[in-house]
């Protein structure tokens, strides 16, 4: 392989994926619309939060933006033409973590193992994480026994060591303490100043005013607002999102 082929071997393994298009997307279940037409352009950089109620569809937009569920109507198109690709620069976190019934370091290596990922490269990548993560010292431990808060930070870890360029969360620390929830946003602040884009559901405003630079605010199926995080805190553009903001809003 020439020097230029490398290079442009490189810039098709690093160029970006986004912006994501989201465009008139519907979501129909058990005969109800779940989501209603929404619209909107994610691109590369601001850690964006999605915000509203309870039964809002927060956690359906991000499963649809990250093609776990297909809209009924509309589209969901990243600038990336191969969805292989495409999907292969995403990453997801659930609330509750999904982990396998192996050890904490076997966990961190099977996405790397599924990519194909050279057994000594593999290696140093996961010891990378874990150490990143915290979890050096529990390398060997059963990753179930872990505690919630370690369960989680593992799942972050076992995600970002893929080095997605996308990584959507979904109530990432709905579950865990103060102590823990603090372990995650800093895990969270660090993938993002490496160049992670971050697509977060978050019930804690407090939680969203520390990492928001964007808010995605839905009520019913609906966007409401897409805006700045400082414009939204301080003066939504919605009677709903005042009332939400307000601890009002319920549904």
């Amino acid at each position: 392989m020439t020097a230029s082929d490398t290079e442009r071997q490189h810039t098709a393994d690093t160029a970006s994926i986004l912006p994501l298009r989201v465009r008139d997307i519907c979501f129909d279940a058990g005969g109800k619309r779940l989501i209603e037409h929404i619209s909107f352009t994610v691109h590369a950089g601001p850690c964006l939060i999605v915000l509203g109620p309870n039964g809002a569809g927060k956690s359906l937009l991000l499963r649809l933006c990250h093609g776990l569920l297909s809209p009924s109507e509309g589209t969901v198109e990243w600038v990336e033409a191969d969805p292989i690709r495409a999907r292969s620069q995403q990453a997801m976190v659930f609330q509750r973590p999904v982990l396998l019934r192996r050890s904490v370091a076997a966990n961190a290596h099977f996405g790397l193992r599924l990519r194909r990922v050279p057994r000594l490269e593999r290696q140093a990548v996961v010891a990378k994480a874990l150490r990143q993560g915290g979890l050096s010292h529990v390398a060997n431990r059963a990753a179930r026994v872990l505690s919630g808060g370690e369960q989680q930070r593992l799942a972050l870890v076992r995600a970002w060591a893929l080095q997605p360029q996308v990584l959507f969360l979904d109530e990432p620390t709905a579950h865990l303490d103060p102590a823990a929830t603090r372990a995650v946003e800093t895990l969270l602040k660090q993938f993002h100043a490496a160049g992670t884009k971050l697509i977060m559901t978050t019930h804690d405003l407090g939680q969203a005013r520390r990492l928001a630079d964007d808010v995605i605010f839905l009520h019913r199926g609906r966007l409401l607002e897409h805006s700045p995080a400082d414009s939204f805190f301080a003066q939504p553009h919605s009677a709903e999102a005042a009332a939400f903001l307000n601890g009002n809003l319920l549904w």
